[in-house]
């Protein structure tokens, strides 16, 4: 994608979380009934069309209801969150965001392990020593 990807608010992150994990276009009303939150149908079609001009979901307007599709995907989303994430609060140090993790409590020890055992797999993967 050539053009920037902007970030997601809570509220459209967790529509955007409905809409990828859809296996087809979506109606608004079936977003609406995924959501955890209430929300008044107007109030769904006014971050929708945020949405669309952030370029994040295109609308087909083919038929008599409206069905949403993302143009971006998760993946992509969170490539550029991660980045931007480690980068801006981390200075891109991924050993000091695990840290602060376990320091603040945030991060239990079996999670720890299981993220040893991961890394220990990737490193047999790529074939490093």
């Amino acid at each position: 994608m050539s053009k920037e990807i902007k970030k997601l608010g809570e509220a459209e992150l967790e529509i955007m979380l409905i809409i990828w994990r859809a296996e087809k276009p979506l109606s608004s009303r079936e977003i609406l009934r995924q959501m955890e939150r209430e929300w008044p149908l107007s109030t769904l079609m006014t971050v929708l069309e945020r949405l669309s001009e952030k370029g994040f979901v295109h609308c087909d307007r083919s038929t008599r209801r409206n069905y949403y599709t993302a143009l971006i995907s998760e993946e992509q989303y969170k490539d550029v969150e991660n980045s931007t994430f480690l980068s801006r609060l981390y200075n891109n140090s991924l050993t000091g965001f695990v840290a602060c993790l376990y320091d603040r409590h945030t991060v239990s020890s079996e999670e720890l392990n299981k993220l040893r055992v991961w890394l220990e797999e990737m490193e047999g993967r790529d074939g490093h020593d």
